[in-house]
């Protein structure tokens, strides 16, 4: 299995300290974020944070991410752009498009789906400009307005996205999607988080419960990995944990270890 981390399974610490985390486990990828204490945003930022990635030997996978951009307008686009100038200054090959997920948005179905194709189509000629993948992340919430990778790649093919898009298959959005379908060759990253709090169910999960995959994981992540690779994915598995106990902890290194064991084993 080729690991990766993605900084909100420390999102406090620096990106010296991120990265050195990262090689203490045999790490040598990890996914950066604009949405947690440790960001820091800007091109020049962008320089700096891809040279020290690159003279510690870490390969920065993507950037985590563009919010709702299925709700594409000219501001949308130009945040599109300037993420992927980042991403791209920072020597990172992805960008996660992650979708509106919002209770008061409520599009008819015709015009949500529209609504996919549109920014879609405005994001290719982005993301070719900077060389990039676009990695769209369905969200399983009932709430999202978009919960299924079969759609996702639906609107991808209609705008002939195939070799610009790719899915992030979500162990625990795929969970709590209730989505039987994977499609491994089309899948660019995958993200592993468990949760092992038996008092909630698929429709009341949320990102507060996420916690490092063990025996305990209610969320079945060995058999979907298993599953992914055996259909041919090739790429990284990036740990990407959102449970307050799992950012606090003292000792995330063995934590994570432990989950790395536990997953190849």
């Amino acid at each position: 299995m080729q690991f990766s981390l993605n900084h909100m399974v420390a999102p406090t610490l620096g990106y010296a300290e991120f990265f050195d985390l990262a090689l203490r486990l045999g790490i040598n990828a990890v996914e950066i974020r604009n949405d947690i204490p440790a960001s820091l945003m800007g091109n020049k930022n962008a320089k700096m944070i891809g040279k020290m990635a690159k003279d510690k030997g870490i390969t920065i996978i993507n950037i985590n991410g563009l919010q709702r951009w299925n709700q594409w307008d000219r501001k949308k686009a130009d945040e599109a752009n300037r993420l992927a100038e980042y991403i791209a200054l920072a020597g990172g090959k992805n960008l996660i498009l992650v979708p509106t997920n919002d209770k008061k948005f409520k599009p008819g179905t015709e015009e949500r789906l529209m609504g996919l194709r549109v920014a879609l189509d405005g994001l290719k000629g982005i993301l070719k400009n900077h060389g990039l993948i676009g990695c769209v992340e369905p969200l399983g919430f009932a709430e999202c307005s978009l919960r299924l990778k079969k759609e996702a790649l639906a609107a991808i093919d209609d705008v002939g996205g195939a070799a610009r898009f790719k899915l992030t298959h979500d162990t625990f959005h795929h969970f709590v999607a209730g989505e039987t379908a994977f499609f491994p060759k089309r899948t660019g990253l995958i993200h592993v988080s468990g949760v092992v709090d038996r008092k909630y169910k698929a429709s009341t999960m949320r990102d507060a419960q996420r916690v490092l995959v063990d025996a305990k994981d209610m969320l079945d992540n060995k058999g979907q990995v298993k599953k992914l690779i055996a259909g041919g994915y090739k790429g990284y598995i990036s740990f990407e944990p959102f449970a307050g106990e799992v950012h606090k902890s003292r000792q995330i290194a063995r934590d994570l270890a432990r989950s790395m064991d536990y997953l190849e084993g």
